[in-house]
């Protein structure tokens, strides 16, 4: 087992900067999800742990040990990469020992491994069979299969599920999360699926551009994004954002957004009241925001009109699509709600959980 250390690690392609100055100590056992949007250096950040790919400055260590000039081979990981990679000459066994049998590793100790995987990834009657005769799910249980059996000090796991179906994903998913807790072993994992990273990891770094935007636990992102961009990638539907003005009247602080303005809780009266002048983002999540006819209890809630475009019905609640004024925004809403599409209604905003960020900066205030 070991811990993970990029120590102001930089990676560039040509003038292309994928990796930027990144710094993340990755806790021995540890699940670390790594996620952004395509192209912000996830995934190559993965390759230079990996060996992959050569660091242009900054250092990498495993444990104690750098391992900048260390070659793949001898950096005690494995990985499991998008595509499954399996040889389809090979029965399922065969490609889980392969590996091993490179190693030159006992033939006993290749049997004991290669079956332990199996019976802990429930493919013990797959093992006899070829890759083609196996679905998604069950190649990708091999393929995970096939570093188990390695006792890696860490996993590397690149977008393992992109490739399966969304009822598979969910399935396999839940797979990969009791596999940490039993084997106990560091894991990075690297995907692009915010749920995924939300429903995993014992903490998430978001990454946008090679730039590290925030590291912390799953609640800690939702609850207190750093950024205007770490609050609209976490969550689903995406927080709704209305550009705007903090003002003052009665010794109480506004967002002013122009075709509505509601009040900022008189807790947070203080810590705003320095900002009032100032244009800002004012952002909301979705369940955030209520029919009035089944506000939640004990929110702040501050009413304002909205007209009704477009209402998805989710089953356990629906996603409505509101507009007022030149803004527009979703609410996730109970689903007994009388608002349909075409119809003015009040709708309530909790702001207790309201965000306030600097439009310049983009920063969150606090």
């Amino acid at each position: 087992m070991a811990s993970v250390t990029y120590d102001h690690v930089t990676k560039r392609f040509g003038d292309v900067v994928a990796v930027n100055d990144l710094n993340i100590k990755i806790k021995d056992k540890e699940f670390l999800v790594l996620v952004g949007p395509s192209g912000c250096g996830k995934s190559t950040a993965l390759r230079l742990l990996a060996g992959l790919e050569d660091i242009t400055e900054g250092r990498i260590l495993i444990g104690d040990q750098v391992v900048n000039d260390v070659p793949p081979k001898d950096r005690d990981i494995a990985m499991v990469f998008q595509s499954y990679a399996l040889y389809p000459h090979m029965s399922v066994y065969d490609n889980m020992a392969f590996g091993l049998k490179l190693r030159k590793t006992p033939k006993s100790e290749i049997d004991r491994r290669v079956k332990e995987a199996a019976q802990i990834l429930g493919i013990e009657e797959l093992l006899d069979r070829k890759p083609r005769q196996l679905s998604g799910g069950q190649r990708q249980r091999v393929a995970v299969g096939r570093a188990i059996v390695r006792e890696p000090k860490v996993f590397l796991l690149d977008e393992p599920l992109s490739n399966l179906d969304a009822k598979l994903r969910v399935q396999t998913r839940t797979e990969i999360t009791k596999l940490h807790q039993r084997l106990e072993t560091t894991f990075i994992y690297v995907t692009h699926d915010q749920v995924e990273a939300m429903t995993m990891a014992s903490r998430i770094a978001v990454l946008n551009h090679g730039v590290l935007q925030q590291l912390d636990t799953p609640q800690n992102l939702y609850d207190k994004p750093d950024n205007l961009f770490v609050a609209g990638f976490i969550g689903s539907p995406a927080m709704n954002f209305f550009n705007a003005k903090l003002t003052q009247g009665d010794g109480k602080v506004y967002v002013d957004a122009g075709s509505f303005s509601v009040q900022i809780p008189e807790e947070r009266t203080e810590t705003y009241m320095p900002h009032v002048g100032k244009r800002v983002v004012f952002g909301i999540r979705p369940e955030d925001i209520y029919d009035p006819a089944f506000e939640a209890p004990g929110i702040i809630g501050q009413r304002l009109e909205g007209q009704v475009e477009v209402t998805e019905l989710m089953g356990n609640e629906i996603f409505v699509f509101f507009k007022n004024g030149e803004h527009e925004f979703v609410g996730r809403i109970d689903p007994r709600t009388s608002f349909r599409m075409g119809k003015t209604v009040q709708v309530t905003f909790n702001m207790a959980n309201m965000h306030i960020f600097d439009q310049e900066t983009e920063q969150a205030i606090r």
